[in-house]
């Protein structure tokens, strides 16, 4: 047992002395190390662009104020107003009608809640602000103009006039389905 202490104890020194010469010779590498490191440093030259400056903003004053909104529904009625005198347009025939009380509500607060037939014409039920109302084709619900075209045991089928990208009038389809008590 005391033979493994002992050989430990004369290797320390051996071990001692040849890390010595070990990190000695490095001394020499790290003199060679700096000087092309310094020699690098002397001839890289910096590739980065000077920053330009950033423009100077020049605030201007809004003289549009007294011009009519751009959003505004009065902009929209006026639109919509002109729209409605060009011949052949979708919506001559729905301006110069006189709107229905289901009109004033947007279709996705509608809610089909039932259908009923009497006297072979299929109705539709509807609830609008907690209020049933009843719908037959032909009938005309929603703010873009919607006309009732199909009802079924499930859904109503309209017909809207909306305006695309271009700002064309085009019909679309649109239908409201019917709403189980559990959802």
């Amino acid at each position: 047992m005391r033979a493994p202490i002992l050989l430990k104890r004369k290797a320390s020194p051996l071990l001692l002395v040849v890390l010595t010469l070990g990190l000695s010779g490095c001394a020499a590498d790290l003199d060679e190390l700096q000087q092309w490191m310094e020699q690098e440093r002397k001839q890289a030259r910096p590739t980065a662009q000077p920053l330009v400056p950033p423009k100077k903003f020049l605030p201007q004053a809004y003289e549009a104020g007294a011009g009519v909104e751009p959003f505004s529904a009065q902009k929209l009625s006026v639109a919509i107003k002109q729209e409605a005198t060009q011949p052949n347009s979708l919506l001559t025939a729905e301006m110069s009608r006189r709107r229905e009380p289901l009109e004033a509500f947007p279709l996705d607060s509608m809610s089909m809640v039932g259908s009923l037939t009497r006297q072979g014409k299929r109705f539709a039920l509807l609830k609008v602000d907690n209020l049933l109302h009843q719908v037959k084709a032909g009938d005309y619900l929603g703010q873009n103009f919607g006309r009732v075209t199909q009802i079924s045991e499930t859904e109503i089928n309209l017909r809207e006039v909306v305006q695309d990208a271009a700002g064309e009038w085009i019909e679309r389809t649109s239908t409201l389905q019917l709403q189980e008590k559990g959802r």
